[in-house]
């Protein structure tokens, strides 16, 4: 098939994921329990979004001439790999999607994509809007599945030329060995993360808070992105801390299918449960509780929104991955002690900065050794933004055109040349 013909292919099916987007929407909220709001104003629109820009790729990729020290033709071929096998979490699922699918297609591959057991529903309606978008038979194949079974399978197969996983840091640590003990296919990875978010001492309190609540309450607090870690400078922290705790209380939860709540119910019975877990250790451990710590109502998976103070680097609220409702709030002096700290951590995905001082933006900006960094501003996902992590939140990019070369091998062909007129 043509580039321009892929092209054609994907932008038919963004526009008919648009013209479904309500349907879309209610999959993702029955699956994964959040706000309607969130999954049809926010989600399925940046889902589009994703496809459309690379529908815009498709015919634009290529190789290069290249010059040799001899009477050489040197040219390189952007060739994909073939089979694809593509891992999806359960946070974000027709995001996550369109983040592999888009780029993968695009290039000339062929996909086997293996959704996550808690939201299988919404790939596999999205894969019927391929197929009457034109997309033919077997080019993307959605399998419903549970890790050690379909998804071991998968990293594990020999005709599986690449493969592509986002999740945990623990699951993609065995998903990069099976690939390496069967063909050594390359492995892309989208891991965890414990990401700062920093309030500098010049900060407007009002709306850094609002800003650090987004950055970790969003999505029920299940983004590997999540800006658990808020660093407020000592001379605005109790401030910060008591805005924060406010706000956290007026944090609207509830069934996510009703208007203007922000927080529905944990994914599953195991989150939830792992959630309140965490909780509990951050209060044995001597963090201040200023609210929530507890299951929100008597039924559902629905946590409080939850927020410590005085929290310190070697408790475990500060150093695991919870995803989940839960806000912990650290005091810092300088720069140079906040940027120490927050390197500590094993992950290195994301960090929001809230300054209004351009010399510290970029001192910390340089400093902060992760994927991402947000300057007043958090969760920013345009199409074109390349997204991925540093140290054990993973390797490669998604998203832009660096997600691009997770898809396409490079082959060098040279051709001899008899009496060149030139060199």
């Amino acid at each position: 098939m043509t580039a321009y013909e892929r092209s054609r292919i994907i932008w038919r099916f963004a526009d008919l994921l648009e013209k479904h987007t309500d349907e879309i929407a209610a999959l993702e909220t029955w699956d994964n329990g959040k706000p309607y709001e969130q999954s049809a104003k926010i989600e399925i629109p940046m889902t589009v979004r994703i496809f459309r820009y690379y529908a815009g790729w498709a015919d634009k990729i290529h190789g290069l001439t290249v010059p040799a020290d001899g009477p050489y033709h040197v040219q390189t071929l952007h060739e994909p790999f073939g089979v694809a096998g593509q891992i999806i979490p359960w946070n974000f699922p027709m995001l996550m999607f369109s983040w592999k699918v888009g780029p993968a297609l695009a290039c000339g591959n062929t996909v086997v994509i293996k959704t996550a057991e808690q939201t299988p529903l919404s790939a596999v309606y999205a894969a019927k809007l391929f197929h009457e978008a034109g997309l033919p038979d077997g080019v993307l194949n959605v399998v419903s599945g549970f890790g050690p079974t379909a998804g071991a399978a998968l990293a594990s197969h020999m005709d599986v030329d690449k493969l592509a996983f986002t999740g945990s840091t623990d699951t993609g640590k065995i998903v990069l060995e099976l690939a390496s003990k069967s063909n050594l296919k390359p492995v892309t990875l989208e891991l965890g993360g414990k990401s700062p978010f920093i309030v500098c001492e010049d900060a407007d309190v009002d709306q850094a808070v609002e800003l650090s609540h987004s950055a970790v309450f969003f999505n029920q607090g299940q983004c590997c992105c999540a800006g658990s870690r808020t660093f407020v400078h000592e001379r605005v922290y109790d401030e910060f801390v008591e805005k924060a705790k406010a706000r956290a209380i007026q944090r609207a939860v509830g069934d996510p299918f009703k208007e203007g709540i922000e927080q529905g119910p944990q994914v599953d019975s195991d989150q939830f449960e792992k959630i309140l877990r965490i909780i509990r250790s951050g209060v044995k451990s001597g963090a201040n509780l200023k609210a929530g710590g507890d299951r929100f109502g008597t039924t559902g998976y629905y946590i409080q929104p939850t927020v410590f103070s005085d929290v310190q680097d070697d408790m475990l609220i500060a150093k695991e991955e919870i995803f989940g409702p839960v806000q912990s709030i650290f005091k810092f002096k300088d720069l140079d002690e906040v940027i120490q700290r927050s390197n500590s951590s094993r992950y290195g995905l994301a960090a929001g900065i809230f300054t209004h001082n351009l010399d510290t933006a970029n001192t910390l900006s340089r400093a902060l050794k992760v994927g991402t960094v947000w300057i007043n501003c958090y969760d920013v996902f345009d199409a074109a933004i390349p997204f991925g992590g540093y140290k054990m939140s993973g390797n490669g990019r998604e998203k832009g055109i660096y997600s691009l070369s997770n898809y396409l091998q490079v082959k060098a062909v040279v051709t001899s040349l008899k009496n060149p007129a030139w060199l």
